[in-house]
């Protein structure tokens, strides 16, 4: 079911000070509402504060003002209720492909026969029973990505974070893994929580984009995507509203760092 919320940002603001003593303002009193079952994508240029949003849900940061909030309550730290998925693979790789999805079971200690059973009931969902015994070099890229997918899963969080998990891989295999990362998303129920550089992506996975401008940060752009899934990437729609978010993208970005690009 959506529409109950399920993470509220309320005023939150994250400023840091410089070794040079300047301080910076990443964002200010921002507000933001994520809903249980959707899928959220978030955009917007090279050091605007996407990943400090994540890390704030995730609990690696605190915000230095305002709170943030995981079921009516102030996150204080991580949670398996808050699944992880970055760029970087990540995966251990003295382990088993079973073993890397088990991981997370084992520290919470349960037990081995319940182990087993959700060890492949994730191997399967990610379409990947036959690889259970491999070790992560013996993998390619989208494949390690699929384990670092099932090993976050595996703990039920009720809402997964995604930091541009597909940016380091081709264009086939990122494509795939989107369509896959879809099945899974509706097989589970999981909210999504996703940040990307790429519009179509964006288009492609979300229910709902957010556009964030430039330091200091705000949600300058929000767009609710009403296409059925699987969505047409060549489809007059699909394009109409990528190019709703490329106007507000760059309408939104400090034009000395256009210049850059």
């Amino acid at each position: 079911m959506t529409g109950e919320p399920l993470i509220d940002f309320r005023a939150a603001s994250m400023e840091y000070q410089s070794t040079g003593g300047e301080w910076t303002t990443v964002f200010k009193s921002l507000d933001m509402t994520i809903n249980v079952g959707e899928f959220v994508c978030v955009i917007g240029p090279s050091g605007c504060g996407k990943t400090t949003l994540l890390n704030m849900i995730a609990g690696f940061v605190s915000p230095t003002g305002g709170e943030v909030l995981f079921k009516g309550k102030q996150i204080k730290g991580p949670g398996a209720e808050r699944g992880c998925v970055f760029q970087e693979y990540s995966l251990f790789p003295w382990l088993t492909v079973a073993e890397n999805i088990e991981f997370g079971l084992r520290c919470r200690a349960v037990p081995i026969d319940e182990r087993r059973d959700l060890i492949e009931r994730h191997l399967n969902l990610i379409g990947l029973a036959d690889t259970r015994n491999k070790y992560p070099f013996e993998l390619s890229g989208g494949m390690q990505q699929r384990v670092g997918i099932a090993r976050a899963l595996i703990n039920n969080p009720a809402v997964l974070l995604m930091d541009e998990p597909f940016a380091a891989l081709d264009a086939i295999t990122r494509n795939t893994l989107q369509t896959e990362l879809l099945s899974i998303w509706k097989a589970t129920g999981t909210t999504v929580f996703y940040i990307t550089h790429n519009i179509e992506e964006a288009v492609f996975l979300g229910t709902r984009v957010m556009v964030m401008s430039s330091r200091p940060a705000s949600i300058a752009h929000a767009v609710e995507i009403n296409l059925s899934h699987p969505r047409v990437r060549t489809e007059a729609s699909f394009n109409e509203i990528y190019r709703d978010l490329e106007t507000a993208l760059y309408s939104h970005i400090d034009p000395a760092l256009l210049k850059k690009i």
